[in-house]
């Protein structure tokens, strides 16, 4: 088990599937601020296990775009590409203990399902099965969220087993992001309301694995003019590199901030009076409509 940081701990943990949009900027915004603002520290965590989905560069500019903007990360970038070994000893413990299984099934296998994995297809047989983690019936999980209020999952119902360690040999989502944050011994993670529906989840891995569950706020999504949820959108909105301050102030206009006294023009000057003048309970469950000043930012 983890031990119990002497500071509130946040992060960001973008992946580099592309450039920093602007639903990034505010979760990057939104956790830097619940970090600051209770006199924590904030730490990035790139969360590079999926190869085929990233963009060759898309760290290294989501990283610079990070420093235009003030956002400095307390200690070191960690990057899950370098942490297998990690992984590989959780998924071992989840084994040994009996909560994890080896799985044949494929996606076609149980698409009569609903893709829900609640028991293995009879007969199914694949030459690179996945790991699966065990959730038998009644596993229910119960949370407060700081944004989306109370939230509850019958998560055998609603997930079933879920993948572990993915039959290309790629570690999953789940497992990295509860190993990683119980390394790290975050305490508060602030994201988009996006990945609201992995919390139970992880919630699970993190009792299963005998690690601290921290507190979650997710933030409101940020919504193209379509309609869609603006990292999948087309529409690339246009940004001015060199107004790193225009594009904090409009995020920050979206969390549901009042505004601040003045608008200094370095953006560390103007993060430090917003920490100050941060407060959670103005931001609104979403969704948010994209402002042109909250763009992609930097390219990869």
């Amino acid at each position: 088990m983890s031990s119990t940081p002497s500071l509130p701990r946040g992060r960001f943990a973008p992946s580099p599937t592309g450039r920093l949009h602007a639903g990034s900027l505010l979760a990057a915004l939104g956790s830097w601020l619940f970090a600051r603002h209770a006199g924590g520290e904030w730490h990035v965590r790139i969360e590079d296990i999926d190869p085929p989905r990233e963009v060759p560069g898309a760290a290294d500019a989501q990283l610079r775009a990070l420093r235009r903007l003030g956002l400095h990360p307390d200690g070191p970038v960690l990057r899950q590409s370098t942490r297998g070994a990690l992984y590989a000893r959780a998924l071992e413990r989840l084994l040994d203990q009996g909560d994890a299984f080896v799985c044949h099934c494929s996606r076609s296998a149980l698409a009569a399902h609903d893709g829900i994995h609640r028991h293995c297809v009879a007969g199914a047989r694949r030459r690179d099965p996945s790991i699966r983690l065990r959730v038998p019936e009644g596993t229910h999980v119960a949370f407060e969220d700081a944004i989306q209020g109370h939230v509850s999952e019958d998560v055998h119902a609603v997930t079933g087993d879920f993948v572990l360690r993915r039959a290309d040999g790629y570690w999953a989502y789940q497992l990295a992001v509860v190993v990683d944050d119980g390394a790290q011994s975050m305490t508060r993670i602030v994201r988009g309301a996006d990945l609201l529906g992995s919390t139970a989840r992880q919630i699970v891995l993190q009792q299963r694995l005998q690690l601290a569950s921290p507190r979650y706020a997710h933030l409101p999504l940020l919504l193209d003019a379509r309609g869609r949820k603006l990292s999948k959108s087309q529409d690339a909105l246009p940004f001015d590199e060199r107004e790193p301050v225009a594009a904090l102030a409009s995020a920050w206009q979206l969390l549901g901030q009042r505004p601040l006294r003045t608008t200094p023009t370095d953006p560390h000057d103007w993060l430090a009076m917003a920490s100050a003048a941060f407060e959670p309970g103005r931001i609104p469950r979403g969704p948010l409509a994209a402002t042109h000043n909250v763009a992609d930012i930097g390219a990869p």
